[in-house]
């Protein structure tokens, strides 16, 4: 099947080919949040625009490079979504989220984001998404 970029204007057909992983050269962390998207199809239309390619704030942007990830995924499935991130080891999450919600314009991309969002307005991005539990891992199975 043909693999679409999430870039595209139609960005909903599935793909079984799986997404190509950028290789960081050192030992990397995963973090893993979901967050629920309010229960309505022009709402949630609209989110995914504003997530396109060209679309999020360039200050966003930097703001997430900048408190130490070194990459950001959001999948969707109805109203489900789920980030995936990815930094180095010895990054504390704690403090790369404090450092995010400092910078430029982080607030109010929140606020901004916040109408599509099952949250509160006012609230940081690591309040509004929740942290998942892994629960398997292939590579560490006997076998």
């Amino acid at each position: 099947m043909k693999q679409q970029d999430s870039s595209s204007p139609d960005n909903r057909l599935t793909t079984t080919r799986g997404y190509v992983q950028k290789e960081h050269g050192a030992k990397v962390r995963r973090w893993v949040q979901t967050m629920q998207l309010r229960p309505d199809s022009t709402l949630i239309e609209e989110y995914r625009h504003r997530h396109a390619q060209g679309q999020i704030w360039p200050e966003i942007l930097q703001g997430i490079r900048d408190c130490g990830l070194f990459e950001m995924e959001i999948y969707i499935h109805g109203t489900t979504l789920v980030m995936i991130c990815e930094g180095p080891e010895d990054l504390v999450w704690e403090d790369a989220m404090a450092r995010m919600a400092a910078g430029p314009r982080q607030a109010e991309w929140e606020n901004f984001m916040s109408e599509f969002q099952d949250c509160c307005k006012g609230q940081r991005s690591d309040e509004k998404w929740t942290m998942m539990d892994r629960m398997f891992h292939l590579y560490g199975q006997e076998g």
